[in-house]
């Protein structure tokens, strides 16, 4: 059960949203959470972005015969800026709990580097887990921030858009999520109705991780993996409105229900609905 809290919170940072530093604007979305077909959790999700700063929150909780068992929640924030077509985060703090425990890392950033971070309670130490070299952690992203997307061609759904590597380091582990180009497909969602980038995933592991692990290699090797990004309107960014990850307990899935974009004059935005005990 704890794997799949945290399958859940995994799965709920790589769906977050992006907006442009273009202006003032809002985004709020609701989002399912499913595994093996089953819906197993729900999350609210805000953005607000002022010129080319940036606040991403989100709050997810696991429901269901899952949720009884677990009692699986966890929040995120992350707040930067989008500068010359580059995110640069400047904090990120998580916390994910279940019945049987809880952590929080804290982590600060200046020009995309680290510059701290804090894990309560820590990781436990194994002599097998790669160790974290000063290199890889700098010039990254942080796990909320990842999906801050600018667009690298003119059209929206150019294949090139898909034409990326996100450097992530999540204040434990560094890795790379790799994006390649496989197609487009028409969807319709309360919010959202046309076409939008199908792009294939990988998970590449650089260091923090152990190597021998199961679930590592498992990942390592996954080549069922996709996300589906859409344009936001009045923006030159894409959003993640869909993401499936095979796993070794079935597929799971993210996926938006119902997602605004609003324009405004001082980017006041509805906050997220925290989960009731």
């Amino acid at each position: 059960m704890r794997s799949l809290a945290r399958l859940a919170a995994l799965s709920l940072a790589l769906a977050l949203p992006a907006l442009a530093p273009a202006r003032a604007a809002s985004f709020s979305a609701d989002y399912g959470i499913y595994l093996a077909g089953l819906p197993i959790g729900e999350a609210d999700v805000a953005s607000t972005i002022e010129g080319e700063r940036y606040r991403l929150d989100v709050n997810a909780r696991l429901t269901g015969l899952v949720g009884l068992f677990v009692n699986g929640r966890g929040a995120a924030t992350s707040t930067g800026a989008v500068s010359n077509g580059r995110v640069v985060p400047a904090s990120f703090a998580v916390t994910s709990r279940n019945s049987s425990e809880s952590r929080t890392v804290r982590m600060g950033l200046q020009s995309g580097n680290v510059a701290g971070v804090e894990i309560v309670p820590p990781i436990e130490s194994h002599e097998d887990r790669v160790p974290v070299a000063d290199a890889h952690r700098r010039g990254i992203v942080d796990p909320v921030s990842a999906l801050i997307m600018p667009m690298t061609a003119r059209e929206a759904l150019d294949p090139a858009q898909c034409a990326r590597t996100i450097p992530i380091f999540d204040g434990a582990s560094r890795f790379n999520v790799v994006l390649t180009y496989e197609g487009t497909k028409k969807v319709e969602k309360a919010g959202y109705k046309g076409e939008v980038l199908v792009c294939n995933a990988r998970w590449v592991p650089i260091s923090g991780h152990r190597p021998a692990r199961a679930a590592v290699k498992f990942m390592a090797e996954n080549r069922n993996m996709s996300v589906w990004l859409a344009p936001l309107e009045g923006t030159r960014v894409l959003a993640p409105l869909r993401i499936a990850v095979e796993t070794m307990v079935g597929m799971s899935v993210v996926e938006a229900s119902r997602w605004e974009l609003s324009p405004t004059a001082t980017a006041s935005v509805r906050r997220p609905v925290r989960a009731k005990n």
